[in-house]
Parts: structure tokens; sequence; C-alpha cells
């Protein structure tokens, strides 16, 4: 194992932040994981932290056929913002921003580097693009802040990856996937390994997401570059392992092993490994989930469990104000999974708190929420 130490540029005097990446084995194949860019999102970092051991473990043992790199801390700037013993994860301070948004569009960055040099050599056109990106991201200009140096390491870590996990977690959720259609026949073993209850589809669903920031280039430089051949070759996901409060060792254990299965899947692991389960959940698209809201304050309380399918017009939750005894009860309008639920059960103007995964779109434009 190689343990890397990047430092993150304008730290106060005094303190000094760094992103390490714990690198195994060796190979031309490389899988990129990492945990708790949202730094309150604590699962998918104990899962990290019994990655490490295993990977630990299948080096010495010698069944590793290619890098994998591991991130268990991909944000130490969140991991330290607590406010009166509640920890702030999602958003920069300083700024405001979303950790996971506004990551660097590598396609429209080096397009114009690339014009008369792809053709027919798949493996040929993979190696320039990786090269280009990997300079790009080099070059950009001295980042202007913390939050700014953060999204370049990473993407400089990733963007070379054949496999990039980025590990998640909702409020109170079941496992679920985001991923970009085309992906999704690569992604399946994963979902059915993980006993994922949803997965959710989109091509680009606005806020350029990590995950989004490592495949779409490869999308998107084949649609400009028609006449060459240029594969999918980022396998990413934004892998959400279900809800703030599900550290226990059962469950990232299992999900441990799910994961090391999908790397075997995927020719990183070498040995006898499970077979991936033969039946797994169906994929929506993200534009057809709904996002429920209250339409007043109280307090909620919901009235069907997490992963439970619900029908159009089943109900979701109620909403009781104390004061004036207003009641309200807030109904599916499409029929799918009940994949996530908020932690909180007072209900705030314009927030969220039941997620239903259905087949048929019912949102357009930005997907992705702050």
């Amino acid at each position: 194992m190689e343990h890397i130490q990047h430092t993150l540029p304008w730290s106060s005097a005094g303190m000094e932040r760094r992103v390490s990446v714990f690198r195994f084995g060796s190979g031309s194949r490389k899988a990129y994981i990492q945990a708790a860019l949202h730094a309150d999102e604590l699962p998918g970092m104990r899962v990290a932290a019994e990655l490490k051991q295993r990977l630990l473990e299948l080096e010495r043992q010698g069944r590793l056929a290619g890098v994998i790199e591991l991130v268990p801390v991909a944000n130490p700037i969140g991991l330290g913002q607590v406010f009166q013993a509640t920890h702030q994860g999602r958003f920069d301070l300083a700024s405001g921003h979303n950790f996971n948004r506004d990551f660097p569009a590598l396609a429209a960055l080096i397009a114009p580097q690339l014009e008369g040099r792809l053709g027919d050599d798949a493996r040929h056109n993979i190696g320039l693009v990786r090269r280009l990106m990997r300079e790009a991201i080099s070059a950009m200009p001295p980042a202007a802040s913390a939050l700014e140096g953060l999204r370049r390491i990473l993407l400089l870590q990733a963007c070379d990856a054949d496999v990039v996990l980025d590990l998640h977690c909702d409020f109170e959720s079941v496992v679920l996937l985001y991923a970009l259609p085309q992906l999704w026949p690569a992604l399946k073993p994963l979902a059915a390994r993980l006993d994922a209850g949803a997965v959710l589809l989109a091509e680009d669903s606005g806020g350029s997401s990590f995950d989004e920031a490592c495949a779409l280039p490869w999308l998107r430089l084949a649609e400009q570059f028609g006449h060459a051949r240029i594969p999918l070759a980022c396998v990413a996901t934004t892998v959400e392992l279900r809800g703030m409060a599900d550290t226990d060792r059962p469950q990232v254990q299992h999900s441990a092993e799910a994961i090391l299965g999908f790397l075997a899947d995927q020719g990183l692991l070498s040995g006898d490994w499970p077979a991936a389960p033969s039946t797994c959940c169906d994929a929506t698209p993200f534009s057809g989930a709904q996002y429920a809201c209250a339409p007043h304050p109280g307090v909620v309380s919901f009235l069907q469990p997490l992963g439970k399918r619900v029908a159009a017009g089943d109900p979701l939750f109620e909403v009781i104000d104390p004061i004036s005894d207003q009641h309200s009860v807030v109904h599916a309008t499409t029929a799918g999974v009940l994949y996530a639920r908020e932690r909180l059960r007072y209900a705030q103007p314009g927030l969220w708190l039941a997620k239903v995964a259905g087949a048929h779109p019912l949102r357009h434009g930005r997907l992705l929420t702050d």
C-alpha cells in the first residue's frame, strides 16, 4: 500500500488540511473509490475503513489485478465544520457552495487539443484523453479557495480511472445508485450485489456532481468526435449507502464485500468471488423521482416505511400544526419505491420530506437539489 497525501491550499496559519489517498496494487486498469464528499455522510467513510483492511489483506495475498485507490475522507474541510454540536458537512461554510457540485467540465477543456488526433484505435484514444485530462487539471490557475483546490485534487486522482465509486448516503434511505443511463448495464451487478432498492438514471442531472464529472466527458467527446472510437471508458456512479445513521458493522461489511465483488466483476481482483445475484431492482429515470414537500409547517409523521412500493395516491406522510390544528396528508403522485425520507420531523418551506422513484418523468431541467 502506498499512502499519498495532498495538501489543500488556503490553510489558515497554524492549520493544514490534507487529502489522504491509499493506493493498492499495480497494473494498467484502475478503480477509484472515495467517501464522505458530503462530510456528514459517514456510512461511506465506515465502509471505506472496512475496504482498507480488506484491500490490505488482498494485496498481501497477491489478488489485486489492477490499481485501487481509496480516499476514506474525501472532504477534510467539511469534516471539521461543526457548529454548536451539529455537523455541517454538505455545504462549505466559507462560500455556501455544495461540496458535490461544480466540478470542472473536462470535455470542454480538452476538446480543442483533440482535433485531428483521434482515430479508430480506442486504446490510443483513451490514453490520449486521460493524459490531456490530467494535464488540463494540472495547468489550471492556482486555486482561489480550499474548496476549489479540493475539487481539483479529487478529480485529478479519479480522471484516469476505469471505475469510480463516490460513496454517499441520504438522510434515511434504501441503498441506491445514481448514474448515466449508458452505464446501467455495467453497473447492474453492483446494484444487485448491494441489494439496491432504487437506481436513478440521468445523462446530465445538472450541477456537475463528481460522478458525472468523471463519466460524462467520455459521452460528450464521443458525440463531438463521431468519427473516432471513444468508448465510455469510466464507469462512474454515486452510491447512496442507506441513511446517515446506518454505520452498523453488519451493514458496512456487506457493502464492502459487495463493492469488492463488483471490482472482481470488473477484472480488478483475482480469485473466486460469489456471482452477482441474478435479480435486481429496476432502474428508473431521475426525472421520474417525486420530491414530496409539505404544504404548511408542522410536525411530520411518515405513513409508509422506506423501501415500500407505493401507488399514485397513496399517503406518504401527514403534517400537523399543533397551534392551529391544521392537518394535511401528502400523497404520492407517481407509482414507485419510497427510497428516501427526511430525518427531521418538522416541515420546512420548500424542502422535500419524501422521495419516490417513479418510471415516468415528472421533473425537467436541473434535477439535483442543493
